[in-house]
């Protein structure tokens, strides 16, 4: 099992419910490809460095998961048709 992070982006124009059903979804996303979340940290409504999709400001999160190899790539495919999500980012941290 490799250790990777996810930080996520979801859009602002979202309401609470919503940005926590996004999130929730990103999670299940991970257990379902066979990943263990192990730490989630919220740093809430931040700047973004440039405009995207007419927004300046997004809400940011940041998944700690352990997992195999191939989950990463079925993850990404996911996160990238999900409407809420305006950008993401996989790494893969060093042991």
């Amino acid at each position: 099992m490799n250790k990777y992070e996810l930080a996520l982006v979801i859009s602002v124009k979202l309401e609470e419910e919503e940005r926590t059903a996004a999130l929730e979804k990103a999670k299940g996303y991970i257990t379902r490809f066979g990943g263990t979340v192990t730490n989630v940290d919220e740093w809430g409504r931040k700047k973004l460095a440039y405009e995207i999709q007419k927004m300046k400001e997004g809400f940011y999160y940041f998944i700690q998961f352990e997992a195999d190899a191939t989950c990463p790539g079925q993850l990404e495919s996911q996160l990238r048709i999900m409407e809420p999500v305006i950008r993401y980012l996989i790494v893969k941290q060093e042991a």
